[in-house]
């Protein structure tokens, strides 16, 4: 028999403390924080290696303990494997976050390296551009060239086409193809 004194009792064990978790118990909680804060905070910094991440993890892990003590299941392995296997996939995400973040950055920063638009560069590559269509529209035949015209640049069907040039169908598209063959070819267009 004991008369007064501190308690010498050992504490419950950690399955013990997770089912009054589970049953929202925040004394139990208090005591399953302090049994296992230290090694979830080894076991996060030592993947993070920055202090500052590491105690915002780790203080994350707990919350989500206290939220998610209902998922513990004690047949799956013991109380501390389960806590520290948060622990390990929290400290991953926020890693590969971590990666993600500088990636975006830096491509962000690549981006901002570009040159800036030069409008009369645009210009004369449009004008040249244009030169270069009209001279290869010129080596086509009057009904390739009509055809080709009416089509791309009054945006008219093989039908309207056919009908406005009094010619059947199947030669209005085959005028079209051949034109468009040897437009393609002209431009150095690569398919």
């Amino acid at each position: 028999m004991r008369f007064g004194g501190p308690s010498t009792a050992a504490p419950p064990p950690l399955a013990v403390l997770m089912r009054r978790v589970a049953r929202g118990d925040q004394d139990a909680f208090s005591e399953l924080y302090d049994a296992v804060a230290g090694p979830v905070l080894g076991l996060v910094r030592s993947v993070l290696r920055d202090p500052a991440q590491s105690e915002e993890v780790a203080q994350e892990v707990m919350v989500e303990v206290w939220q998610t003590a209902t998922r513990y299941e004690s047949a799956r392995g013991s109380v501390m494997s389960w806590v520290l296997t948060l622990a390990h996939r929290r400290a991953v995400d926020r890693v590969r976050s971590e990666q993600a973040s500088t990636a975006r950055d830096r491509k962000a920063a690549l981006l901002d390296l570009t040159p800036a638009f030069d409008q009369t560069s645009e210009q004369v590559e449009r004008r040249l551009e244009r030169e270069q269509v009209r001279r290869c529209l010129g080596g086509l035949t009057e009904t390739q060239r009509q055809s080709v015209t009416l089509a791309y640049y009054r945006g008219l069907t093989y039908r309207e086409v056919a009908e406005l040039l009094a010619l059947p169908l199947g030669t209005v598209k085959t005028r079209m193809r051949d034109g468009l063959i040897r437009l393609r070819d002209c431009l150095g267009v690569i398919v």
